[in-house]
């Protein structure tokens, strides 16, 4: 099964609750109650985010943190990234040089592609739609079949 680890989940949901506090700076620990997380885990998870440039850090008394940019211009692609690393389906399609097998691979230019696919997929979504109630109808998402 392919999915994003449990700290990768979590640092969406705090990300979410950073943009829903619009320019307000918040505690770790105000964080962590409003995303019903650990603190040990909401502060190992902000510290990853202000190191990739994501979430900016205040010290002191009033210090706390806040969305370095606009939830809008923060995609879950790079919220994933932060957390994972680079998005690849396969190590050889995120990192050159990793398999012996890849100068005579098959399959290789194909895991490229969907690997290029998901990380279009998760470009396209902002912290600013995660944060938007899901829509009322049920929508799909439209999956090409294969003939038979």
């Amino acid at each position: 099964m392919l999915r994003v680890s449990k700290l990768t989940d979590y640092a969406t949901v705090v990300m979410t609750c950073l943009a829903g506090a619009g320019n307000e700076v918040m505690s770790a620990q105000l964080l962590a109650e409003r995303a019903r997380l650990e603190l040990p885990t909401v502060s190992k998870l902000l510290k990853q985010l202000a190191q990739a440039g994501l979430v900016t850090s205040f010290r002191g008394v009033n210090g706390g943190y806040r969305l370095a940019r606009a939830p809008q211009s923060i995609t879950v692609a790079e919220i994933v990234t932060a957390m994972e690393g680079p998005i690849g389906m396969t190590e050889c399609s995120a990192h050159r040089g990793q398999c012996g097998h890849e100068a005579h691979c098959g399959v290789r230019v194909n895991w490229q592609r969907i690997s290029h696919a998901i990380t279009a997929a998760l470009d396209s979504v902002t912290l600013a739609d995660m944060v938007k109630p899901p829509p009322r109808s049920s929508a799909t998402i439209p999956l090409r079949v294969a003939a038979t």
